[in-house]
């Protein structure tokens, strides 16, 4: 990846992004965009001011960076993200990553809608990540090694820091919400899976399915940070779903979990 397409996004922001150490990111994902409590905005920019990083091309994607406070925490939230299948290139997908690691955030909070793979999950539902599978065979590691993203060949044993999945189910508990522990299965889409690929998704063992979070969490995780990653379960996959898939049922479950999404990201960092 090209170190200076980083570099010019960092000149964007202003010197007091920089100068405390930020206590959380959080990236929001389809519908998460309106999980957040803010008491002071510190800073905010929308995605097409940040160069390089251009606006949100998917809807139910806000598109917007805040530094804020809440409480004594000091957060950095992404509205959104940009996706492999936007045909960008790697360096948008990981840039509010490498920007966090730049403001010193040792903590991530990443999170998505997904396809439910597992069949005791039903829209609506919560997955706590604790592993993935990486489909595409890609990997925005891949290219010459820059010694601030860590190790040439970091250890994937627990992208998802322990700790804080159960954090995150103390918060559902606590909030009476259905959730489980799962895995991630990574498809680059933009095309929904088929019947029969999802047939093999769940035979090597993933619960959920979706196009995106995977790349964030293996930069994150080799760049030292401790990952959290929550999953909403927007819709049945293909073959499970008895109707054919479309965006607008992603979109219209982010809308009908929004109080249940905002109270669990609430006690996550209440609890951090």
């Amino acid at each position: 990846m090209n170190v200076s397409f980083f570099d010019k996004a960092a000149s964007y922001f202003p010197d007091n992004c920089f100068d405390r150490a930020v206590d959380l990111g959080i990236l929001l994902g389809s519908g998460w965009g309106e999980a957040l409590e803010m008491d002071e905005v510190i800073f905010r920019a929308s995605y097409s001011d940040i160069p390089g990083l251009g606006a949100s091309t998917v809807a139910g994607h806000v598109g917007e960076f805040v530094l804020y406070r809440r409480g004594e925490k000091r957060i950095a939230a992404w509205c959104g993200r940009r996706h492999y299948y936007e045909g960008v290139g790697w360096e948008p997908v990981v840039l509010p990553i490498e920007m966090m690691r730049r403001m010193g955030c040792g903590t991530v909070l990443l999170t998505n809608a997904s396809g439910g793979i597992n069949p005791a999950l039903r829209p609506g539902d919560f997955v706590i990540i604790r592993d993935h599978i990486n489909l595409i065979n890609a990997n925005p590691l891949v290219g010459p090694h820059r010694p601030e993203w860590g190790e040439r060949f970091p250890d994937m044993t627990e992208i998802y820091t322990r700790h804080l999945a159960e954090l995150l189910h103390a918060g559902a508990n606590r909030l009476g919400l259905r959730v489980m522990d799962g895995t991630y299965a990574y498809n680059v889409g933009p095309a929904y899976e088929t019947p029969a690929e999802i047939r093999a998704y769940k035979a090597q063992g993933a619960d959920v399915v979706g196009m995106s979070t995977v790349p964030e969490a293996v930069f994150a995780k080799a760049c030292g940070m401790k990952v959290a990653g929550l999953s909403l379960v927007s819709n049945l996959a293909a073959g499970i779903a008895l109707r054919p898939l479309g965006h607008e049922e992603v979109i219209a479950a982010g809308e009908a979990a929004k109080p249940a999404m905002r109270a669990l990201v609430e006690d996550f960092i209440a609890r951090l």
